[in-house]
C-alpha cells in the first residue's frame, strides 16, 4: 500500500528540520514554507530548499504572506523593534523557570496562518495530516506552541473542511530541545542544513533566544552543532548550558 499523504509545514529551523525528517519516513510528504518578511527570510528559504533535497521531499510549495510586515509588533518583522540579546537572560537558569512575558520575537497568531494555508492544500493534495514542529518544553513560551491551541485548530478544520477529516499533529511538542537533537541524529535529519538565528544570515549570532536554546540543546545532547556561528560563539560551549 501506498503512503498516507501528508503536508509538513517546514521553516527551515532545527525542529521543524526533525518534523521534516519524520513526515518523510512515514509519509508521502510535501513540504510547505512560508516567508513573512522575517529578518532571515533569504536563509530559511535556503535551508527549506536544501532540506528538501536531503529528504527527498519532491513536493514543495513555497508562499508569501505579507500580513505580519504589514502588522509588525515583533522583532522578526518590524525592524524598529531590536531582536534581544537573550545569553545574559538564560544564562544559569533554565528556560522553564523564566518568566511568563512573551517576548518580543512572538509574531501574532502566525501558526494560525500557517496552518490555514497547510490545510487549505493538504485539501487539494488529498492529504489527511499536516505536521508542525511546534514545541511547548525549552522553547520561547509562545502561545501558539501549545497543545490547546492545536486541539481548537484541529476542531476548526474538522468543521470548516470539505471532508473535516484533516488532521494537525505535532509529534514533538512534549519534548525537550535536547531531545529533539537527539532524534534529529538518530533519524540522520539534515540538522547542519538548518537555520535557526533570529537576526543573522551569515552566520548565526549565537546570542539570540533561537541560538541560545540551540546552543544548550545541542550541549546538553553531547554534540557538536554543524551550523557556523559569529566568532568568540563555540558550538558546543558550556556556557550556554
Amino acid at each position: 500500500m501506498s503512503k498516507q499523504r501528508a503536508v509538513v509545514l517546514l521553516s527551515g529551523g532545527m525542529d521543524s528540520c526533525v518534523c521534516a525528517a519524520l513526515a518523510a519516513r512515514d509519509y508521502h510528504a510535501a513540504a510547505l514554507h512560508i516567508d513573512y518578511g522575517q529578518r532571515t527570510e533569504v536563509r530559511e528559504r535556503q535551508a527549506f530548499q536544501g532540506i528538501c533535497e536531503r529528504l527527498g521531499i519532491k513536493d514543495r510549495l513555497l508562499i508569501r504572506n505579507p500580513v505580519f510586515a504589514a502588522i509588525g509588533g515583533s522583532a522578526l518583522t518590524d525592524e524598529t523593534i531590536a531582536v534581544p540579546d537573550a545569553s545574559s537572560e538564560f544564562h544559569g537558569t533554565a528556560p522553564d523557570q523564566r518568566g511568563s512575558q512573551i517576548p518580543v520575537t512572538y509574531v501574532p497568531f502566525r501558526n494560525a496562518h500557517f496552518l490555514a494555508a497547510a490545510v487549505s492544500w493538504a485539501e487539494v493534495l488529498g492529504a489527511e495530516k499536516i505536521m508542525i514542529g511546534a514545541v511547548e518544553q525549552d522553547s520561547s513560551g509562545y502561545p501558539d506552541c501549545r497543545p490547546e491551541f492545536y486541539q481548537a485548530y484541529n476542531e476548526a478544520i474538522r468543521t470548516g473542511t470539505k471532508e473535516g477529516r484533516i488532521e494537525v499533529i505535532t509529534p514533538l511538542i512534549g519534548l525537550r530541545k535536547a531531545e529533539i537533537v537527539m532524534l534529529g541524529l538518530e533519524l540522520s535529519a539534515p540538522l547542519d542544513l538548518t537555520w535557526s538565528c533570529y537576526s543573522r544570515e551569515d552566520q548565526a549570532c549565537g546570542v539570540c533566544e533561537s541560538c541560545v536554546l540551540r546552543l544548550r540543546a545541542f550541549a546538553a545532547a553531547g554534540a557538536k552543532d554543524p551550523i557556523p556561528y559569529e566568532a568568540g560563539v563555540a558550538s558546543g560551549s558550556s556556557l550556554h548550558s
